[in-house]
């Protein structure tokens, strides 16, 4: 995909005049641009909170919902165990994000958190299919349920979820990857109180198909997250371009830089389920303009685009340069 002649040291960036001159702009720790996003100790804190605090509620969930007799319980424990293997996947991620390439892992260990959104997306999908059938079942024959008992464990997660929302509500202001740990546990609160007013309507009615009918209700939402989860890990196995980057809107911004007159063999992919990464040709007929104008495109992707890992092949063109991919521009 590389044509021509690189002959410049990628890791300090220092590239040639003239034709083939391939530069890569990153935000590593050898020569690159690097931008942290809030405090990474006070988020790693937040993290082990969090995962502590939920994971003891999801064994007592369980626990009362088996006491109980209620599916609506259990099945917010299910989605309960499914926050904190995404929150304990989050924290993982950052740790092996950290790690230093290697001549064997060159990018490092980032992408395995691609591989764990993948499983964790499938777990999801098969603790679902066995809360649908127990509800099922229990929906032709309810047995009885004890409303107090779901009304106030179901308060109490409302309690923990939102302290453990309060803990990255802070950090969700600079980081998508804290953002998005804040809007789950702020909406895991909000289907607590889902299972509370199920509990209380058990109480004043006697309706216990209630409870079955609200974990079919929690099934769904899960359902819901879950797709969107499993869809883009996928995308992010194959290479896909990233959710929420525009193709189209980097090729214009390239093809806008001063000398810039053609763009080819443009390729954009997720590094990780929070780093992006892209490689590309860019055709300027007076040569290799400077490093200054390089790190200028670079920071350009990374502040537009949030893509921190650039490679830019400068080319005269004069010959052709084909990729053997040929993706369309």
């Amino acid at each position: 995909m590389m044509a021509g002649d690189a002959t410049n040291d990628l890791d300090s960036g220092h590239g040639t005049e003239g034709d083939g001159s391939s530069h890569c702009r990153h935000g590593c720790g050898h020569g690159g641009h690097h931008h942290h996003h809030g405090d990474p100790d006070r988020q790693s804190t937040a993290f082990r909170v969090a995962i502590a605090l939920n994971a003891s509620f999801v064994v007592a969930q369980f626990a009362y919902g088996v006491a109980a007799n209620s599916t609506a319980l259990m099945a917010d424990a299910g989605h309960n165990l499914a926050d904190v293997l995404g929150l304990a996947l989050a924290l993982a991620a950052s740790v092996l994000a950290k790690r230093a390439p290697s001549p064997r892992f060159t990018y490092g260990l980032r992408s395995s958190s691609i591989l764990a959104a993948l499983a964790n997306a499938m777990l999801l999908l098969l603790t679902c299919g066995g809360i649908a059938w127990e509800a099922a079942q229990r929906m032709l024959a309810p047995p009885p349920v004890s409303g107090l008992t779901v009304t106030l464990v179901a308060a109490a997660g409302i309690l923990v979820n939102g302290v453990s929302a309060w803990l990255f509500l802070r950090g969700s202001k600079a980081d998508i990857n804290v953002r998005g740990a804040y809007l789950h546990m702020a909406g895991d609160a909000a289907l607590s109180l889902g299972v509370v007013v199920a509990g209380l309507v058990i109480m004043k009615t006697g309706w216990y198909w209630i409870d079955p009918v609200v974990s079919l209700g929690i099934v769904i939402l899960i359902l819901a997250g879950t797709w969107g989860l499993l869809r883009e890990s996928v995308r992010l196995i194959l290479s896909a371009v990233p959710a929420g980057i525009d193709r189209d809107a980097v090729t214009a911004f390239l093809r806008s830089r001063p000398g810039v007159t053609d763009v080819h063999d443009l390729h954009i992919w997720g590094m990780s389920t929070t780093e992006n990464a892209l490689t590309v040709h860019l055709v300027m007929p007076a040569g290799h303009p400077g490093d200054a104008v390089l790190d200028e495109i670079a920071e350009g992707l990374r502040t537009r685009f949030s893509i921190a890992h650039s490679t830019l092949q400068v080319e005269m063109g004069t010959t052709e340069h084909a990729c053997a991919l040929q993706p369309a521009v």
